[in-house]
């Protein structure tokens, strides 16, 4: 008789931890196939029009790169957070604080036109940075579930939002739920002339080398990373757990809001209600896919941002509905987490007679 059993691996080879995400990747494409196919489509042409046509032209490979860039932050928010086992499923929320805080600091008249972009970026970060504060600090002084905390946050945030837009910054004019305009002087500059790709992006591809070398040649990133695998070993070190969660809660809120600034500098120069379509959600799965590598996040987005880009041209091509994207992002997640079992347990065949 042969019997299936996992057992603890003592530990992990390298090629596994680049295997794991295409393997999981690979395993959504398959599973999704089944509904293409339920739509009457076929499966090859479906995703030959998905992938294909988000890179089959400038404009379409610049949206990608846009679409991706507050993927790229938000990916990143959750990456810094789950490293020091900080469970920040707020990056939502500290999106939004962000937009709002540049919005704010954008339409401002009377401030120096070069210190605009500036401000706004800081003003975002610290905004993000400062809410995702809220959650780290229940945590360690109130032992408040921080999955709970931060994720009702966002509803906080939202409705909060909600009653500036149809309060005090609602235009009285038009009777639309927007902010201001924020002035020219604050709009992010066109990289590419024509297009839509904006210093919001540029900076989205930066900060994944950054973040990355912040974790791994800091002493932040160690005690971060230090936190994360055993708080109780870190403390007896040295190191004052608290401390270093509150650090890497401003921090990954930082880069969430720095989402929030580049949707409102670089794309709608203002904040509307449907500012996010669940960017800080998504980040969690794309975090979740690059296995918490700053640098595999890069990928992992612009993973996202072609399956969201092209989901339109298949739609229109095969007749299979966009929401395709949407459940190819939520098995995505499903088939990485079941990939990283295989990461910590390798299956044994044992034969009893």
């Amino acid at each position: 008789m042969i019997r299936l059993r996992l057992e603890r691996r003592d530990s992990s080879p390298v090629w596994l931890s680049l295997v794991l995400p295409v393997a999981a990747v690979l395993a959504t494409l398959l599973l999704c196939s089944g509904l293409v196919a339920m739509a009457g489509a076929n499966v090859w042409t479906a995703y030959s029009t998905l992938f294909l046509s988000a890179l089959s032209s400038r404009v379409h490979l610049v949206e990608t790169f846009v679409k991706a860039a507050p993927l790229i932050f938000t990916g990143l928010a959750v990456a810094v957070a789950f490293r020091a086992k900080f469970w920040n499923i707020g990056a939502e929320g500290q999106l939004l604080a962000g937009a709002m805080a540049a919005a704010f600091v954008g339409a401002r008249e009377g401030l120096p036109a070069w210190t605009l972009v500036p401000l706004m970026i800081l003003a975002g970060a610290a905004a993000g940075g400062l809410w995702a504060c809220v959650p780290a600090i229940l945590r360690t002084r109130y032992r408040v579930d921080d999955v709970v905390s931060s994720l009702l946050l966002n509803s906080v945030i939202f409705y909060a939002m909600t009653a500036l837009l149809d309060g005090p910054w609602k235009d009285p004019l038009s009777g639309y739920p927007d902010s201001p305009d924020i002035l020219m002087e604050a709009e992010f500059p066109i990289l590419l002339q024509g297009t839509r790709l904006h210093l919001g992006v540029l900076l989205a591809v930066v900060a994944a080398p950054a973040i990355w070398w912040v974790m791994r040649r800091t002493t932040l990133g160690f005690m971060i990373r230090a936190v994360g695998e055993n708080p109780v070993a870190s403390r007896y070190a040295g190191i004052q757990p608290g401390a270093v969660i509150l650090k890497a809660a401003l921090l990954s809120g930082a880069l969430a809001g720095l989402a929030g600034v580049g949707e409102v500098g670089g794309l709608h120069m203002q904040v509307m209600a449907g500012i996010s379509p669940g960017y800080g959600y998504t980040g969690i799965v794309i975090a979740m896919l690059a296995r918490l590598n700053p640098l595999g996040i890069i990928p992992a987005a612009l993973f996202f941002a072609v399956t969201v880009t092209g989901a339109e041209s298949m739609s229109r091509a095969t007749g299979v509905p966009v929401f395709l994207a949407e459940v190819i992002q939520g098995t995505a997640l499903l088939a990485m987490l079941v990939a990283l079992l295989f990461n910590t347990y390798r299956i044994r065949i044992a034969s009893h007679g």
